[in-house]
Protein backbone atom coordinates (compact mmCIF):
# COMPACT_ATOMS: atom_id res chain seq x y z
CA UNK A 1 0.00 0.00 0.00
CA UNK A 2 1.37 3.38 -0.99
CA UNK A 3 0.84 6.67 0.82
CA UNK A 4 0.31 4.67 3.99
CA UNK A 5 1.77 6.86 6.71
CA UNK A 6 -1.32 9.00 7.30
CA UNK A 7 -4.86 9.82 6.19
CA UNK A 8 -6.61 7.49 3.78
CA UNK A 9 -3.63 5.14 3.51
CA UNK A 10 -3.33 4.68 7.25
CA UNK A 11 -7.04 3.89 7.57
CA UNK A 12 -6.83 1.35 4.74
CA UNK A 13 -3.89 -0.25 6.55
CA UNK A 14 -5.91 -0.56 9.75
CA UNK A 15 -8.97 -1.96 8.00
CA UNK A 16 -7.02 -4.53 5.99
CA UNK A 17 -5.05 -5.56 9.08
CA UNK A 18 -8.38 -6.09 10.84
CA UNK A 19 -9.32 -8.42 7.97
CA UNK A 20 -6.16 -10.44 8.63
CA UNK A 21 -3.90 -9.16 5.85
CA UNK A 22 -0.17 -8.87 6.41
CA UNK A 23 0.96 -5.50 5.09
CA UNK A 24 3.74 -3.80 3.21
CA UNK A 25 3.36 -0.08 3.83
CA UNK A 26 5.11 2.44 1.60
CA UNK A 27 5.45 6.17 2.28
CA UNK A 28 8.09 8.86 2.60
CA UNK A 29 8.03 9.26 6.39
CA UNK A 30 9.87 6.34 7.94
CA UNK A 31 9.13 7.35 11.54
CA UNK A 32 5.39 7.42 10.98
CA UNK A 33 5.52 4.13 9.09
CA UNK A 34 7.42 2.40 11.88
CA UNK A 35 4.95 3.66 14.47
CA UNK A 36 1.96 2.57 12.40
CA UNK A 37 3.42 -0.88 11.74
CA UNK A 38 3.98 -1.41 15.46
CA UNK A 39 0.42 -0.30 16.25
CA UNK A 40 -1.09 -2.62 13.63
CA UNK A 41 0.95 -5.59 14.77
CA UNK A 42 -0.18 -5.09 18.37
CA UNK A 43 -3.82 -4.43 17.53
CA UNK A 44 -4.40 -7.11 14.91
CA UNK A 45 -1.59 -9.63 15.23
CA UNK A 46 -0.45 -9.21 11.63
CA UNK A 47 2.96 -8.62 10.09
CA UNK A 48 3.45 -5.06 8.90
CA UNK A 49 6.58 -4.13 6.99
CA UNK A 50 7.58 -0.48 6.55
CA UNK A 51 9.37 0.68 3.41
CA UNK A 52 10.35 4.33 3.23
CA UNK A 53 10.19 5.52 -0.37
CA UNK A 54 9.48 8.72 -2.25
CA UNK A 55 7.44 7.81 -5.32
CA UNK A 56 8.43 11.04 -7.04
CA UNK A 57 11.96 9.61 -7.32
CA UNK A 58 12.68 7.08 -10.07
CA UNK A 59 15.08 5.04 -7.95
CA UNK A 60 12.50 4.61 -5.19
CA UNK A 61 9.78 3.67 -7.67
CA UNK A 62 12.15 1.07 -9.14
CA UNK A 63 12.67 -0.47 -5.68
CA UNK A 64 8.93 -0.89 -5.16
CA UNK A 65 8.47 -2.20 -8.70
CA UNK A 66 11.06 -4.90 -8.01
CA UNK A 67 9.30 -5.84 -4.78
CA UNK A 68 5.93 -6.18 -6.52
CA UNK A 69 7.40 -8.18 -9.37
CA UNK A 70 9.30 -10.65 -7.21
CA UNK A 71 7.20 -11.23 -4.09
CA UNK A 72 4.78 -14.06 -4.74
CA UNK A 73 2.67 -13.36 -1.65
CA UNK A 74 1.36 -9.94 -2.68
CA UNK A 75 -2.41 -10.23 -3.13
CA UNK A 76 -3.61 -6.62 -3.02
CA UNK A 77 -2.09 -3.38 -4.30
CA UNK A 78 -3.60 -0.14 -3.05
CA UNK A 79 -2.43 2.85 -5.04
CA UNK A 80 -3.10 5.71 -2.69
CA UNK A 81 -0.04 7.46 -4.14
CA UNK A 82 1.44 6.57 -7.52
CA UNK A 83 -0.49 4.41 -9.96
CA UNK A 84 0.66 3.34 -13.42
CA UNK A 85 4.23 2.09 -12.97
CA UNK A 86 3.51 0.16 -9.78
CA UNK A 87 0.37 -1.38 -11.27
CA UNK A 88 2.26 -2.49 -14.36
CA UNK A 89 4.84 -4.12 -12.10
CA UNK A 90 2.21 -6.04 -10.14
CA UNK A 91 -0.09 -7.11 -12.96
CA UNK A 92 2.06 -9.88 -14.56
CA UNK A 93 2.38 -11.78 -11.27
CA UNK A 94 -1.33 -11.31 -10.51
CA UNK A 95 -2.30 -12.56 -13.96
CA UNK A 96 0.04 -15.55 -13.66
CA UNK A 97 -1.68 -16.53 -10.39
CA UNK A 98 -5.13 -15.72 -11.85
CA UNK A 99 -5.99 -13.61 -8.83
CA UNK A 100 -5.20 -10.27 -7.30
CA UNK A 101 -6.81 -6.97 -6.43
CA UNK A 102 -5.78 -3.44 -7.40
CA UNK A 103 -7.47 -0.47 -5.70
CA UNK A 104 -6.80 2.91 -7.29
CA UNK A 105 -7.74 6.02 -5.31
CA UNK A 106 -8.68 8.93 -7.55
CA UNK A 107 -11.19 11.73 -6.89
CA UNK A 108 -14.55 13.01 -8.05
CA UNK A 109 -12.51 15.75 -9.69
CA UNK A 110 -11.60 13.12 -12.26
CA UNK A 111 -14.94 14.00 -13.87
CA UNK A 112 -15.01 17.71 -13.07
CA UNK A 113 -12.66 20.69 -13.14
CA UNK A 114 -12.58 23.88 -11.08
CA UNK A 115 -10.61 27.08 -11.72
CA UNK A 116 -8.08 25.93 -9.10
CA UNK A 117 -7.99 22.23 -10.00
CA UNK A 118 -6.73 22.03 -13.58
CA UNK A 119 -3.63 19.93 -12.82
CA UNK A 120 -5.26 17.91 -10.05
CA UNK A 121 -8.37 17.15 -12.12
CA UNK A 122 -6.19 16.21 -15.08
CA UNK A 123 -4.11 13.74 -13.09
CA UNK A 124 -7.18 12.18 -11.48
CA UNK A 125 -8.84 11.90 -14.90
CA UNK A 126 -5.82 9.85 -15.95
CA UNK A 127 -6.33 7.53 -12.98
CA UNK A 128 -9.99 7.11 -13.94
CA UNK A 129 -9.35 6.32 -17.59
CA UNK A 130 -6.33 4.15 -16.82
CA UNK A 131 -8.34 2.13 -14.32
CA UNK A 132 -11.29 1.74 -16.69
CA UNK A 133 -9.03 0.51 -19.47
CA UNK A 134 -7.25 -1.84 -17.09
CA UNK A 135 -10.55 -3.29 -15.91
CA UNK A 136 -11.36 -4.24 -19.49
CA UNK A 137 -7.89 -5.61 -20.21
CA UNK A 138 -8.01 -7.81 -17.10
CA UNK A 139 -11.67 -8.84 -17.37
CA UNK A 140 -10.98 -12.53 -17.99
CA UNK A 141 -7.87 -12.95 -15.86
CA UNK A 142 -9.21 -13.21 -12.31
CA UNK A 143 -7.56 -9.89 -11.41
CA UNK A 144 -9.95 -7.23 -10.08
CA UNK A 145 -9.55 -3.47 -10.26
CA UNK A 146 -11.60 -1.12 -8.09
CA UNK A 147 -11.58 2.62 -8.74
CA UNK A 148 -12.51 4.84 -5.79
CA UNK A 149 -13.70 8.41 -6.41
CA UNK A 150 -13.86 10.24 -3.08
CA UNK A 151 -15.18 13.77 -2.73
CA UNK A 152 -13.66 16.14 -0.13
CA UNK A 153 -12.04 14.01 2.58
CA UNK A 154 -10.53 15.25 5.83
CA UNK A 155 -6.80 14.66 5.40
CA UNK A 156 -3.73 16.76 6.17
CA UNK A 157 -3.11 17.20 2.44
CA UNK A 158 -5.52 20.13 2.47
CA UNK A 159 -3.27 22.15 4.74
CA UNK A 160 -0.23 21.18 2.67
CA UNK A 161 -2.01 22.31 -0.51
CA UNK A 162 -2.51 25.80 0.87
CA UNK A 163 -6.24 25.40 1.50
CA UNK A 164 -6.77 25.05 5.26
CA UNK A 165 -8.94 22.13 6.29
CA UNK A 166 -10.74 24.49 8.65
CA UNK A 167 -11.88 26.61 5.70
CA UNK A 168 -13.84 23.79 4.05
CA UNK A 169 -17.59 23.24 4.27
CA UNK A 170 -17.88 20.74 7.12
CA UNK A 171 -21.19 19.33 5.84
CA UNK A 172 -19.48 18.26 2.59
CA UNK A 173 -16.35 16.88 4.25
CA UNK A 174 -16.10 13.12 4.85
CA UNK A 175 -13.83 11.56 7.46
CA UNK A 176 -11.11 9.26 6.21
CA UNK A 177 -12.65 6.44 8.26
CA UNK A 178 -16.05 6.80 6.59
CA UNK A 179 -14.47 7.11 3.15
CA UNK A 180 -12.42 3.95 3.48
CA UNK A 181 -15.22 1.97 5.10
CA UNK A 182 -17.59 2.96 2.28
CA UNK A 183 -14.98 2.05 -0.34
CA UNK A 184 -14.43 -1.37 1.20
CA UNK A 185 -18.18 -1.92 1.47
CA UNK A 186 -18.41 -1.14 -2.23
CA UNK A 187 -15.62 -3.61 -2.90
CA UNK A 188 -17.42 -6.30 -0.89
CA UNK A 189 -20.56 -5.62 -2.96
CA UNK A 190 -18.64 -6.17 -6.19
CA UNK A 191 -18.42 -2.54 -7.33
CA UNK A 192 -15.74 -1.72 -9.88
CA UNK A 193 -16.25 2.01 -9.36
CA UNK A 194 -17.13 3.40 -5.95
CA UNK A 195 -18.28 6.96 -5.23
CA UNK A 196 -18.47 6.93 -1.41
CA UNK A 197 -20.63 10.04 -1.04
CA UNK A 198 -23.10 9.51 -3.92
CA UNK A 199 -26.51 8.35 -2.70
CA UNK A 200 -28.10 7.64 -6.09
CA UNK A 201 -25.92 4.98 -7.69
CA UNK A 202 -27.87 5.27 -10.93
CA UNK A 203 -26.23 8.65 -11.55
CA UNK A 204 -22.97 6.90 -12.44
CA UNK A 205 -24.85 4.53 -14.74
CA UNK A 206 -26.42 7.51 -16.52
CA UNK A 207 -23.03 9.20 -16.80
CA UNK A 208 -21.53 6.06 -18.31
CA UNK A 209 -24.43 5.66 -20.73
CA UNK A 210 -24.09 9.27 -21.90
CA UNK A 211 -20.32 8.91 -22.25
CA UNK A 212 -20.71 5.69 -24.26
CA UNK A 213 -23.32 7.25 -26.51
CA UNK A 214 -21.12 10.29 -27.12
CA UNK A 215 -18.13 8.12 -28.00
CA UNK A 216 -20.20 5.99 -30.36
CA UNK A 217 -21.37 9.13 -32.16
CA UNK A 218 -17.75 10.08 -32.92
CA UNK A 219 -17.21 7.00 -35.05
CA UNK A 220 -18.07 8.58 -38.39
CA UNK A 221 -15.83 9.26 -41.35
CA UNK A 222 -17.32 12.60 -42.30
CA UNK A 223 -17.68 15.94 -40.51
CA UNK A 224 -20.93 16.62 -38.70
CA UNK A 225 -23.38 18.65 -40.87
CA UNK A 226 -22.90 21.78 -38.76
CA UNK A 227 -19.23 21.88 -39.83
CA UNK A 228 -19.81 21.58 -43.57
CA UNK A 229 -19.06 24.69 -45.59
CA UNK A 230 -21.69 25.51 -48.19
Amino acid sequence: MTGASSGIGAVYADRLAARGYDLILVARRADRLDTLCAQLARAHGVKAEAIAADLTKNEDVARIEMLLATRDNVQVLINNAGVARLTQAAVPAFVARKQGLIINIASVLAIHSLPISAIYSGTKAFVLQYSRGLQQELAETGVKVQLVLPASTATELWDLSGIPLAALNKSALMTTENMVDAALAGLDQGETITCPSVVDASLWEKYEAARTELFASTQAGTPAPRYKIA
